[in-house]
């Protein structure tokens, strides 16, 4: 769980931010569209399937006016691909899955996602990386959606799974697939920390750690670690210089800070 007070987003943040993500529903009745801040609800006209914001479609569900049909990549197929991928494939030991590419399908402001009419991307959560026809928006072909994961899949696996089980094929694999691959890319993620950490190190750099595929809450969970560890780090940094400058103070010209160094640089100027 992320640290509070170390500004990173707590899990109930994350996944009231998950809730922007776009599901496809199948409504069971009809019901006029909606302006709200975000965008227009089109009309629900049953069984067309329609494109929702998460926090209305489980919203809809709770009424029992609409089903919601899952993304592809949450699935036992799709998931058992992704696991199998993450633990078997050698190029993948230290890294994670790619994320699903970004649309590039010209419309307008709709909720369907991609390019809007003045040529601009829309970003997620706007893209619609958790919709039940996925693939056929993106026009790819193959496996990829079996391949990749969104980037608050986490968030929207338990939520859909907690509201809307019944519409998820074999629900409780889905589940026990989930916790594993949660395991798998938090050992990963851990196991990545510490290579990249001592690698920088001893090269006495502050480059980052490229994170392609990492989702929303592990980054969340990682950062509350890292930023705590980070500042107890500084913190007995600068506890030791505070400590060799008193002590060359008290000291006089003696091995200090700078040591007998600083004296013969100032010799030669």
């Amino acid at each position: 769980m992320a640290h509070p007070s170390l500004g990173t987003l707590s899990p109930s943040e994350s996944a009231f931010l998950a809730e922007l993500e776009l599901v496809t529903v199948v409504p069971r009745q009809k019901m006029s569209g909606m302006q709200l801040l975000g965008g227009n609800i089109p009309q629900l006209r049953p069984p067309t399937r329609t494109p929702l914001p998460l926090w209305l479609a489980l919203l809809l569900k709770r009424q029992r006016r609409a089903d919601i049909a899952p993304p592809s990549w949450l699935s036992t197929h799709a998931l058992t691909t992704i696991l199998d991928r993450e633990t078997s494939d050698l190029t993948l030991r230290d890294e994670f899955c790619d994320p699903p590419r970004l649309t590039q399908t010209t419309g307008s402001t709709g909720s369907a996602g991609g390019r809007r009419a003045d040529n601009t991307m829309q970003t997620p959560p706007f893209q619609p990386t958790s919709l039940a026809d996925f693939l056929n928006i993106t026009g790819a072909e193959g496996d990829e959606p079996e391949q990749s994961l969104p980037y608050h899949w986490l968030e929207v696996s338990q939520m859909l799974l907690a509201e809307a089980a019944d519409d998820i094929p074999e629900s409780e694999a889905v589940r026990r697939l989930l916790r594993d691959l949660k395991e798998v890319r938090a050992a990963k993620l851990r196991r990545r920390w510490r290579t990249e950490g001592e690698r920088n190190t001893a090269l006495d750099s502050n480059a980052g750690i490229r994170l392609n595929g990492i989702g929303s809450m592990e980054v969340g969970e990682a950062r509350g670690f890292l930023c705590g560890v980070v500042d107890e780090l500084r913190r007995l940094d600068s506890s030791r210089e505070a400590s060799a400058r008193e002590a060359w103070e008290e000291g006089g010209s003696g091995a200090g800070p700078g040591g007998a160094g600083d004296s013969e640089d100032e010799d030669m100027l």
